[in-house]
């Protein structure tokens, strides 16, 4: 006869190896971002005439402007990424958000340099994607 140990229910649900593999790497994909991102950011802040200042830009900020904003997400998506492959709980919903707020600064900066901006808008997407699969984030 076995024994029952009370209070001890069944084990809770475990996430999908589908799950697990899109945090993975959506965890990978944001340091190659947040690399990104801090790529452009110091091409912007040490070489001012690197990216082509447009005319008539409803959102024309200054490129050393767009070098820190670039700068800054950066750090923030790889310090994310890193928090989501040690399984912190607070890096998925975080990784969400950076990632929009990152294409979203990327559609911006689209008249600057454009292919950059949509290959890094593409990534986001797709890191936005993992995230959001059914049990891809613990709570």
């Amino acid at each position: 006869m076995t024994e029952i140990e009370y209070g001890s229910g069944p084990d809770p649900p475990r996430a999908s190896t589908w799950a697990m593999s899109g945090i993975t790497f959506a965890a990978a994909m944001l340091v190659v971002i947040g690399s990104f991102q801090i790529l452009a950011g110091l091409a912007a802040l040490v070489n001012d005439e690197f990216f082509v200042k447009t005319q008539h830009y409803a959102f024309n900020l200054d490129v050393t402007a767009w070098g820190w904003i670039h700068l800054i997400l950066g750090v923030l998506l790889i310090a994310t990424g890193l928090a989501l492959f040690a399984n912190k709980t607070w890096a998925g919903v975080t990784a969400i958000g950076l990632a929009m707020l990152s294409a979203i600064q990327n559609f911006f900066f689209i008249p600057y340099y454009a292919w950059w901006s949509l290959l890094i808008i593409a990534l986001d997407v797709w890191v936005l994607w993992a995230l959001t699969r059914p049990g891809a984030i613990r709570t």
